[in-house]
């Protein structure tokens, strides 16, 4: 598997969408009770090509939320984009969730589960086939489609590091 690499963006001023993944009720039982507290996993993005995912914990649900937005807008990534797809398919692993990520012809929409889907929409992917093989937590899908989503290379880059034009790349 290739090496990961965060192309990491800053926040400043992207218009960001939010998607709330999964929400989960913690208990903790003390002496004088339970006490209730909430996570929440949740994924920004702002349609063209930027996309972060976050961990918000807290005492209420809206707070949770909250806390994960501000955490994911410090853990962006720029995903390559080629007319609504990605440049080629790709690999990963998060624990034990694997993802497979394949780009698709136009018309074909975002072909993936839950998680998945929130991560490629979140992106501005509008034609994907994905694949959820392992696990099906929450967290470690979401970790390893930013982790297969990172690892893409635009041809352009490619081109350039095996000193070929672009159509001899797409061509073989």
């Amino acid at each position: 598997m290739s090496t990961v690499n965060f192309n990491n963006v800053k926040a400043g001023d992207l218009e960001l969408k939010d998607k709330v993944v999964a929400i989960n009720r913690v208990v903790k039982t003390t002496k004088g009770g339970r006490a209730f507290s909430f996570s929440a996993l949740v994924v920004v993005g702002d349609g063209n090509g930027v996309v972060g995912h976050g961990l918000g914990k807290a005492k209420e649900v809206q707070e949770a939320i909250t806390k994960g937005i501000e955490d994911a807008k410090k853990n962006l990534i720029k995903v390559p984009i080629m007319k609504g797809t990605i440049p080629h398919d790709q690999w990963a692993k998060e624990g034990a969730a694997k993802v497979m990520v394949k780009p698709a012809s136009a018309g074909t929409g975002v072909i993936a589960g839950g998680s998945m889907r929130a991560v490629l929409e979140a992106a501005g992917l509008t034609d994907v086939l994905a694949k959820n093989l392992g696990s099906a937590n929450p967290h470690n899908v979401v970790k390893a489609t930013f982790k297969a989503l990172a690892m893409l290379r635009e041809p352009v880059h490619i081109a350039k590091t095996r000193s070929l034009g672009l159509k001899k790349v797409f061509n073989g």
